[in-house]
């Protein structure tokens, strides 16, 4: 992850290259239709854009549907940078920039498969598990110290 850099922006800004890793995480690799992964939200949301020189290898997505509660969604790495640390540091800006605009809780829905990751960093799971898009998730929650 050595030159891995992780930028906060705005749809207009990111839409190419955090759509370039969504269709390769979700849509190719997943099987996601392009229809369900790309939901008309993005333009509300906070957007981070992880890039390893140039190239954008990770991607996540902030909306707040409650003032104070903020909703992480999107989270997406391309496969040769699972291990590197990538999605830590896309949670990791994420978190910074919930706590910036008042948020004291972040919520997200964690594929299965993922769930050990986020509880590494401090979510806990709040729910049985449920079907999105095909893939088996659960609700995680966690709370942000101010």
């Amino acid at each position: 992850m050595s030159n891995v850099e992780v930028d906060v922006g705005s749809w207009d800004a990111f839409r190419d290259a955090a759509t370039a890793v969504r269709k390769a995480v979700f849509v190719k690799e997943q099987g996601v239709s392009e229809d369900e992964e790309l939901d008309g939200n993005d333009s509300e949301a906070v957007q981070f854009l992880a890039r390893d020189d140039e190239y954008p290898v990770g991607t996540a997505r902030l909306r707040f549907p409650e003032p104070t509660v903020g909703r992480v969604e999107r989270v997406a790495v391309r496969k040769p940078y699972r291990e590197d640390g990538v999605g830590a540091a896309l949670m990791q800006a994420v978190e910074a920039a919930a706590r910036d605009d008042g948020a004291t809780e972040l919520k997200l829905h964690a594929q299965t498969h993922v769930e050990p990751f986020y509880q590494q960093l401090g979510y806990e799971t709040v729910s049985d598990e449920f079907e999105e898009a095909g893939i088996p998730h659960v609700k995680m929650r966690k709370q942000l110290d101010g």
